[in-house]
C-alpha cells in the first residue's frame, strides 16, 4: 500500500508543470493521508529577519514550550540555512476546530522583555511548519483582483504609539488564528493537507477568578460563549513583570487545491509579468549582439584567412600585417603559468557544479519543499567535480611543459576552497558572537573539512594524475625562441580599459536574474524559477565566450600575443561589475542597520562575486583558447 501511494506520488508529480516557471516541480515528500481526529504535528523553526539577516531559534525566546524539546532530523543545507527544526506546545487534531486553547501563561523579567522587544523592533517572524508545508500569512494585495500574497511567517510583534502616551510601545503576537487546509478524498473520507495559514492578533487576555492551567476560562476569549478574537483593540504591552497568555485557535477548510498542486499558492511572485517581461527582454537583446558579433567574426575571419593564404601562393608574404605576424609567440606560455592552471582548474570544477544542480533543479529534484537540498546538492557536487579540475589543470600544465603535477594538483585542491573558508569562518564567528543560530556548529564544520580533505582533494589527484598521464596538447605552430617585441597599443587595446569593457555584457545577461535571486536570499523569498535561471546561464556562456573572441582577435591584431591571462580576466571582469550591483542593492533594497549584518552581507556576496569571476573567467579562457587554436591551424604558416 506505502509502495502504490508513493509511486502514484510520484507519477503525478512528474506531470505537473508550473505556470510560470518552465521546469517540473517535485513535492520532496510522500503524501500523508490524514482520518479525522488524528494528531497533526506542528513544528516551530527559527526567527528570521531581513532587517539582521541573523536567525535564531524558536525558542531563543521565552515561548510556550513543550514538555520535552525535540529535534529533528536536519540535512547539512539546513544547518547551513540556520534552520533549527523542534516540536511545539500547539497540538491540533485533524478536522477538529478548537477556540481560545490556552497553550501558557508567563510572566516576563526584565530580561525577557528585552528580548522580547529587541526582536520586535528588528521585525522578527516566527517560521513554524506543518506536514512540510510552512506557516503563512495571507496579505490582500491593495488592488482586490490580484491573488492573495502568502508571506512566510508572522511577525513576532508590533511597535507603536497608543493615544495619550509618548514613546513607542511594544506589543506581542500572543493570539494565533490557524486555518488549516485540506483536500479530501470522497471514497475514502482520508484528507490531505493542503494549506498552514494564520492570522496574529494581540490581546492582553483576562480571566475569572483563581488561575488554573487546564480549566481557566478567559473573558476575553470564551469559546462557551462564542465571544472569540477578531480584533487587537486591547493589545498586550511588553512589560516587565507582566503576564502574557498565548492562545490559538484552529480552523479547518476544505480546500479544491490538490496535494501536489499545494506549493503553487507559495510559489507565486508577486511581480511575475515584470520577471517574465525582463527575461525576454534581457534576451532579446543578448541573442541579437550575439548574432551581430558571430557575424562580424565569421565575415572577417573567413576574409583575412584568405588573404593570409592567398599571400602565401605569391611573393608578398613579408608583408604580412595583422594576427599572423605573431604566430611564432602567440602559444608562448603566460608568466605564472601555474596559477592560470589553478584557476582554471577551479572554474571547470564550478562550471561543472552549476550544470548539473540547473539540471537537478529543472527535473524538480530541488523543489524549495526540499529545504536545504539546494545547498546540499551543491557541496556534494563541488566535492565530486574535483575529479575534472584536477584533470583540466593538469592537461594545461603539461602543455606548459610542467612537470609537477602533484603540486599543481595539490593547489588547485586548496586555493580557492581555502580562501572561501577564510572569509567563511571569520563571518561564522560574528555569527557565533551575535548567539545566532546560523553559526555552523562544531560537528558541522568537522563534515565540511571531511569532504573537502576527505573526498575532494583525493579526487583532484585523481584527476590530475589521469590528466598528466594523457598525450600533451600539441600547438599548431611553433614558438620562436626570442620573444617579439609588441609594438605601442592605441589607448582602448590598454589591457585594464579592454577588461573591463568586456565584462559588461555577461554582467548585461545576468544582473536582471541577479536582482530575483539576491531578493529571494536576503528577503527571505522562494526562488523556483529554475527554468529562466538555466536560460539566462547559457545566455551567460555564450556572452563570455563572444566578447573573449572579439577582444582576443583585435588584441592579435594590434600584434599583442599576451592573450593567456587576458581572455581569463576580460570576461571574469563581470564579477566586479557583480559586486558593485550588490552594493547598490544592499542600500536600495535592504534596510539592514547592524554592523555584523552589513559586513555579512558584503562577506557573502564578495564569495559569490569571487565565484563568478572562476566561472565566468574559465568560460572566456577555454572560448579563446579554443580560437586561437582554430585560426593559426587554418592558415599556411612555413
Amino acid at each position: 500500500m506505502a509502495f502504490r501511494t508513493s509511486l502514484s506520488a510520484i507519477s503525478a508529480t512528474l506531470l505537473l508543470l508550473f505556470h510560470g516557471g518552465l521546469c517540473f516541480y517535485l513535492p520532496g515528500v510522500a503524501p500523508e493521508d490524514f482520518e479525522k481526529g488524528d494528531s497533526l504535528n506542528v513544528k516551530v523553526n527559527k526567527l528570521t529577519s531581513i532587517k539582521t539577516q541573523l536567525p535564531y531559534s524558536y525558542y531563543s525566546l521565552p515561548y510556550c514550550k513543550p514538555k520535552k524539546i525535540v529535534d529533528s532530523a536536519e540535512n547539512l543545507g539546513e544547518v547551513l540555512r540556520g534552520d533549527r527544526i523542534e516540536n511545539s506546545p500547539y497540538e491540533f487534531k485533524m478536522r477538529e476546530p478548537q477556540m481560545c486553547n490556552i497553550a501558557c501563561r508567563i510572566t516576563l523579567d526584565a530580561k525577557s522583555a528585552k528580548e522580547f522587544k529587541e526582536k520586535i523592533s528588528d521585525e522578527y517572524r516566527v517560521n513554524m511548519i506543518l506536514d512540510n508545508l510552512p506557516l503563512v500569512v495571507p496579505m490582500r494585495r491593495v488592488d482586490q483582483e490580484s491573488p492573495i500574497v502568502y508571506q512566510l511567517g508572522y511577525h513576532v510583534g508590533l511597535k507603536g504609539q497608543i493615544a495619550g502616551s509618548k514613546g513607542d510601545k511594544y506589543f506581542i503576537h500572543n493570539h494565533l488564528a490557524f486555518t488549516v487546509k485540506y483536500h479530501r478524498d470522497t471514497l475514502t473520507d482520508s484528507a490531505r493537507i493542503v494549506g498552514f495559514e494564520v492570522k496574529p492578533f494581540s490581546v492582553k487576555h483576562e480571566f475569572e477568578g483563581k488561575w488554573d492551567e487546564k480549566n481557566t476560562r478567559l473573558t476575553t476569549c470564551d469559546p462557551h460563549t462564542k465571544h472569540m478574537v477578531a480584533n487587537s483593540n486591547t493589545p498586550q504591552e511588553v512589560e516587565a513583570k507582566q503576564d502574557i497568555i498565548f492562545t490559538y485557535d484552529v480552523e479547518f477548510q476544505e480546500s479544491d487545491v490538490k496535494w501536489a498542486s499545494r506549493w503553487d499558492a507559495y510559489l507565486l511572485m508577486s511581480d511575475d509579468q515584470i520577471h517574465w517581461f525582463s527575461i525576454v527582454n534581457s534576451l532579446m537583446i543578448v541573442l541579437f549582439l550575439s548574432g551581430m558579433v558571430a557575424m562580424i567574426m565569421l565575415r572577417t575571419l573567413y576574409r583575412d584567412i584568405s588573404k593570409y593564404n592567398d599571400l602565401e601562393t605569391q611573393e608578398e608574404a613579408q608583408e604580412e600585417t595583422g594576427w599572423k605576424l605573431v604566430h611564432g609567440d602567440v602559444f608562448r606560455p603566460p608568466n605564472n603559468p601555474e596559477l592560470l592552471c589553478v584557476y582554471v582548474g577551479t572554474g571547470v570544477q564550478f562550471f561543472g557544479m552549476i550544470l548539473v544542480t540547473m539540471i537537478f533543479a529543472i527535473l524538480g529534484f530541488l523543489s524549495p519543499s526540499n529545504r536545504g537540498g539546494l545547498m546540499t546538492a551543491m557541496l556534494l557536487l563541488w566535492v565530486f567535480m574535483g575529479l575534472f579540475a584536477g584533470y583540466a589543470s593538469a592537461r594545461l600544465y603539461k602543455m606548459f611543459k610542467g612537470a609537477e603535477w602533484k603540486k599543481i594538483a595539490f593547489r588547485t585542491a586548496i586555493m580557492f576552497p581555502a580562501t572561501v573558508s577564510a572569509i567563511f569562518f571569520v563571518l561564522n564567528a560574528l555569527i557565533w558572537g551575535q548567539k545566532s543560530s546560523g553559526a555552523v556548529p562544531f560537528g558541522t564544520m568537522f563534515a565540511l573539512v571531511f569532504l573537502w580533505f576527505g573526498i575532494s582533494v583525493p579526487l583532484v589527484f585523481v584527476g590530475g594524475y589521469v590528466g598528466f598521464r594523457k598525450p600533451a596538447i600539441e600547438d599548431p605552430v611553433k614558438t620562436n625562441k626570442i620573444p617579439r617585441q609588441i609594438p605601442e597599443q592605441a589607448w582602448y587595446m590598454n589591457p585594464i580599459f579592454s577588461i573591463l569593457i568586456g565584462g559588461i555584457l555577461p554582467f548585461g545577461a545576468v544582473f536582471i536574474e541577479l536582482f530575483f535571486i539576491l531578493t529571494s536570499i536576503w528577503l527571505n523569498q522562494f526562488y523556483y524559477i529554475f527554468g529562466f535561471l538555466f536560460l539566462v546561464f547559457i545566455i551567460l556562456l555564450v556572452t563570455c565566450a563572444e566578447i573573449t573572441v572579439v577582444l582576443c582577435y583585435f588584441q592579435l591584431c594590434s600584434e599583442d600575443y599576451l592573450w593567456w591571462w587576458r581572455s581569463y580576466l576580460t570576461s571574469g571582469s563581470s564579477a566586479l561589475y557583480l559586486f558593485l550591483y550588490a552594493t547598490f542593492y544592499f542600500f536600495t533594497k535592504l534596510e539592514i542597520t547592524k554592523l555584523v549584518s552589513g559586513i555579512l552581507y558584503f562577506g557573502y556576496m564578495l564569495i559569490a562575486s569571487f565565484s563568478f569571476f572562476v566561472l565566468t573567467g574559465t568560460i572566456g579562457f577555454y572560448a579563446c583558447f579554443w580560437f586561437t587554436r582554430l585560426i593559426y591551424s587554418s592558415v599556411k604558416i612555413d
